[in-house]
């Protein structure tokens, strides 16, 4: 097995960006979701709300990053403010970049504010980790893997049913691996995986929504493939596709992965 493709997601909900490499921290890889943008209540906008985020293209800098353009400030004083990822999730500390609540605003057409977490240590992860495991503005978890092999099999089911194939970027992975066999990953909860020279415990399977049916580059929504995993892939867990990852990893700690390297399921 090897890894085929690595992407970020630096505003969480925005567009994707493709790397050869990425540096593996406790939390998840570098960059990945420290932005999101939240609305006058402080809970999380996504996808699930707004599709258009799916135009949103985010390019981090030192110190910052760009959004379609508009540079923004990462706002180490910036004031602190108490947000959810979800309504139902814990609360957690974040800071407000003010400069941009007149850009997101305008971009999404509703109040909206962006939010960057400051301090990384400051969101547990709720379930299938160690007390010390953290996670950014991620939904539950530091990564998400999903197998080339099965999202063939997903769209073999959609051709079977007079449907059009979906892009894996669909599932929004941050890794995605080749030469498995198709549900292999589903052998690989609770036991661990090295991506190049990196161990990542397999934490849980990851139930899918309804971004899944968003085209990733128009923002247009429909049907797929969510319809197909209700029929193949439904359990009590809910609509299952592609493994949650915690790196195993120290705190402080930074490694790497590439595109090319190996992968191995460990016991």
């Amino acid at each position: 097995m090897r890894i085929s493709a690595l992407h970020t997601y630096p505003v969480k909900g925005g567009h994707r960006l493709d790397h050869d490499a990425a540096c593996v921290q406790p939390w998840g890889l570098a960059g990945d979701r420290r932005w999101m943008i939240v609305d006058p209540d402080g809970v999380g906008i996504t996808q699930r709300q707004a599709p258009v985020l799916t135009a949103l293209h985010a390019v981090p800098r030192p110190g910052g990053l760009l959004l379609n353009g508009f540079d923004v400030a990462e706002p180490a004083d910036g004031p602190k403010e108490t947000l959810r990822v979800f309504s139902s999730k814990p609360p957690l500390t974040g800071r407000l970049a003010t400069a941009a609540t007149a850009f997101v605003s305008d971009f999404l057409g509703r109040p909206a504010r962006l939010a960057w977490l400051a301090d990384t240590t400051v969101r547990p992860i709720e379930t299938h980790a160690l007390p010390g495991d953290r996670v950014s503005f991620a939904d539950g978890y530091p990564l998400l893997l999903v197998n080339a092999a099965s999202h063939a099999a997903v769209n073999d089911w959609l051709l079977e049913a007079g449907d059009e194939p979906v892009p894996l970027t669909r599932f929004r992975p941050n890794v995605v691996i080749t030469g498995a066999a198709p549900w292999a990953e589903d052998g690989w909860l609770g036991g661990r995986l090295r991506l190049g020279e990196v161990t990542f415990r397999a934490a849980k399977a990851c139930s899918r929504c309804v971004v899944t049916t968003i085209d990733q580059e128009t923002g247009e929504a429909g049907r797929q493939p969510l319809r197909a995993l209700g029929r193949h892939r439904r359990y009590a867990d809910g609509l299952l596709f592609g493994i949650n990852l915690i790196p195993d990893i120290a705190p402080g700690e930074t490694q790497v992965i590439r595109v090319g390297e190996s992968s191995l399921a460990l016991s």
